[in-house]
């Protein structure tokens, strides 16, 4: 038999192939506190924070990588590796229209906001199919309502929104400037 064919022991079962082999199969990221609950025995946040940076160690110059995004842990193809999966889904990804794309800026740059909000900042009502666009992405959600007549319902970013931006944290995001300075670049093309 193969070393590579040669099963595991349970005392061979060490905390990091624990991890790792969770992480390789999990659609989602995980979180700190999923991976501590792995193992016989819950890891340390020490413990953990050292098999997570020797995970990452380990799959250096490889053609995935263990990152770290705003709901946790997951594994990735690495950026430059892109173009050759596209391969293997020629189909192009969605493209969002203008006004879903400056409505997801709004939501995400003044959260929480109401719709009215959204229409004031862009000047034009807001079609129920742009909200239902970025309800069904997951990228937005209600998450309360503003104590005014009419209660009108807060909406904000989810965390899923972080994690396909690959970001930790909305303050990862670019600042407004930075924003109007790339549009003024590309304006002057």
């Amino acid at each position: 038999m193969s070393v590579a064919a040669e099963a595991l022991k349970p005392s061979e079962m060490k905390p990091k192939f624990i991890i790792e082999a969770a992480l390789l199969v999990s659609a989602e990221p995980l979180s700190l506190s999923e991976l501590k609950q792995l193992g016989d025995t819950p890891l340390s946040n020490r413990e953990l924070e050292t098999l997570l940076a020797e995970l990452v160690q380990d799959w250096q110059g490889r053609g995935v990588e263990l990152t770290r995004v705003a709901s946790g842990w997951r594994f990735q193809a690495r950026p430059e590796m892109q173009s050759y999966l596209d391969r293997l889904n020629p189909q192009k990804p969605p493209r969002y229209s203008r006004a879903v794309l400056e409505t997801l800026a709004i939501i995400a740059y003044h959260q929480p906001v109401t719709r009215g909000d959204i229409e004031e900042i862009r000047g034009v009502a807001v079609s129920s199919n742009i909200l239902k666009t970025l309800e069904s992405r997951n990228w937005i959600e209600v998450v309360g309502t503003r104590d005014t007549p009419g209660r009108p319902e807060l909406f904000a970013t989810t965390q899923r929104l972080l994690d396909d931006l690959n970001l930790r944290a909305l303050q990862e995001l670019p600042s407004l400037q930075e924003i109007g300075a790339l549009l003024e670049q590309d304006a002057a093309r």
